[in-house]
């Protein structure tokens, strides 16, 4: 038992302070400290007081039985105000302009302790912009040198692509050597610029291309919505996290000016047929096995710069974006409105990644690429707000034909355990609900790093694993390389949790990304198609437009890179 202004609280496994007082209902100030990642100090916003009059930051102390802790006193309220005034002294006040305006710790930070001017000169340095990544733009003015993003670069993903250099006044966060971020191991998953809490890293914008070609009268504009962002867009548009707006945000791409818009679930259905053909191929013929899964741009970029001797594992299927933007492309090829003289698609995705995916040399034809440009879910409330679209107000509107169908399985893709479900379902002997009970229960599911399954085959056992973070995914490759772990398939994705995590969509703890999750869930459960091959709209593709095309439209050769 210990006390916080005052009040008795009980000591229950908590590994610091700052959890503890959390418990009283006070939210101390943070900067520096996240709860996904090690414990830094280094702000010290969240520092307290003891009985004795001794200051310690609340992140780094560990709480002990008998101590007296205050939390406002008026030497605190002080100590933090001149903290956040030198922050704001050597950092860009352009607040208004800022992409991270409204969603900036700083700036939220600055409100909350009434700064209003501030006594020491600006000496911000010049804005030194890196604008060279596909997915996120850097912009050192605007470090606050919280860690966040080197942390979660480095423990989290365990890329590496960005670290502390210099020290003293002169310290920084920094690539190696100061090479552009596009030069280094980067990955584009965009995790840092989701960890950052100012406008040092932001996703990249690619709106006003987007907002040109709606504008165009001769352009036939098409988009498709991923899964993950149906619950992802409307904790920041007026409805509950976690809220399945799919047809809200069709009725809004309608209003915009989009001329047809697909769910992205029905190329999932696709990537399921072909990567569940390949997994049953190469259990047949002897590998090479694991089947390492495709659908994450970021994780394909991590084997490609870090274990290129382990391309040869990874499905050589397209994810479902790129599939679908293939299809799509083609079948409007000689269709295209009268009118329209030029057809221009765009991906409505959870991830930064899938920009880098757009503009990689195999998904381009010598016509252009197959998707044009991608949009984040951040994106597209950006465009909403511009709009002045009452979102919550608006009726829900249906999937345009002729892609209006799609299978549960292809909507659980969002979720990390998603894929490997779909695929289970695929290759089960039948679709009855207490079959997919089963299949549920075989334990892909749940915001665990790391999951393992065993599911019987014909007359084997198949050993799988789900993984998401790529420090996860590379404890799994090192277990591979020394012979200790064995598996037949390996599900893989860059962010913890799934695409539901992804670094485009609105910011949310990992103790909370269960509730995007289990919406994904809810829409399969009431979702009459549950298997991607019970999916009409699939079975009449592969009869016309991809009979004997199937591999051109669906397949691509990493190891033969392109670009």
């Amino acid at each position: 038992m210990m006390e916080i202004d005052g009040i008795p609280v009980k000591i229950e496994g908590e590994r610091n302070l700052l959890e503890v007082i959390s418990k009283t209902g006070i939210k101390l100030p943070v900067f520096c400290y996240h709860s996904d990642l090690s414990i830094y100090g280094a702000c010290r916003m969240c520092m307290v007081e003891d009985e004795r009059g001794r200051l310690m930051a609340s992140c780094s102390t560990l709480p002990r039985a008998g101590m007296k802790i205050k939390t406002n006193t008026g030497r605190l309220r002080k100590y933090r105000k001149n903290i956040l005034e030198f922050l704001l002294a050597s950092h860009c006040r352009d607040c208004t302009t800022c992409e991270k305006s409204g969603h900036c710790s700083l700036q939220e930070l600055a409100a909350q302790f009434g700064i209003t001017s501030i006594r020491f000169p600006n000496d911000k340095n010049e804005p030194v912009i890196d604008d060279s990544s596909p997915s996120i733009i850097r912009d050192s003015s605007k470090c606050i040198l919280c860690g966040d993003c080197v942390r979660e670069c480095n423990e989290i993903q365990r890329v590496g692509a960005i670290d502390f250099a210099f020290r003293g006044a002169e310290a920084t966060v920094s690539t190696a050597f100061k090479k552009p971020i596009a030069e280094t191991l980067c990955v584009n998953c965009g995790q840092c610029a989701a960890a950052c809490p100012t406008g040092a890293i932001v996703v990249r914008d690619d709106t006003e291309k987007v907002w040109k070609m709606l504008d165009d009268p001769e352009v036939f504009v098409t988009c498709e919505i991923a899964p993950a962002v149906r619950v992802g867009i409307g904790q920041e548009l007026g409805l509950g996290t976690g809220e399945n707006a799919i047809g809200r945000i069709v009725s809004a791409l309608h209003r915009m000016g989009f001329d047809q818009v697909y769910d992205t679930a029905t190329g999932a259905d696709l990537t399921v047929i072909e990567e569940a053909n390949e997994f049953i191929e190469r259990i047949q013929n002897g590998g090479p096995l694991p089947l390492f899964t495709s659908c994450c741009p970021a994780w394909v970029q991590y084997v490609e710069k870090k274990y290129p001797e382990f391309l040869p594992y990874i499905s050589t299927c397209r994810s479902p974006m790129s599939m679908f933007a293939s299809v799509i492309k083609d079948y409007y090829k000689d269709r295209l409105p009268n009118g329209k003289k030029k057809h221009y698609h765009v991906a409505l995705m959870p991830c930064t990644a899938k920009k880098f995916e757009a503009k990689r040399g195999e998904f381009k034809t010598d016509e252009g690429p197959y998707t044009d440009d991608v949009i984040t879910t951040q994106e597209l409330i950006r465009m909403i707000k511009r709009s002045g679209i009452m979102f919550n107000e608006f009726e829900p509107e249906a999937i345009d034909l002729p892609f209006g169908t799609m299978s549960g399985a292809g909507i659980i893709f969002g979720v990390t355990g998603g894929v490997t479900e779909a695929v289970l379902r695929r290759i089960s002997a039948d679709n009855s609900r207490n079959t997919m009970a089963m299949i549920e229960l075989t334990g892909v599911r749940g915001m665990d790093d790391v999951k393992e399954a065993w599911v019987p085959y014909g007359d084997k056992n198949l050993h799988i694993a789900v993984v998401s973070g790529l420090s996860n995914a590379r404890a799994i490759i090192k277990g591979i390389q020394s012979g200790e772990l064995k598996y037949d398939l390996v599900e893989v994705m860059a962010c913890r949790g799934g695409c539901i995590s992804g670094a485009g969509q609105p910011y949310i703890s990992h103790r909370h990304r269960a509730k995007r999750g289990e919406s994904l869930y809810r829409t399969d459960r009431v979702t009459p198609i549950k298997r991607s091959q019970d999916n009409p709209l699939i079975v009449s593709l592969y009869a016309s437009q991809l009979k004997d095309r199937s591999h051109e439209l669906l397949h691509v050769d990493y190891l033969q890179k392109k670009d």
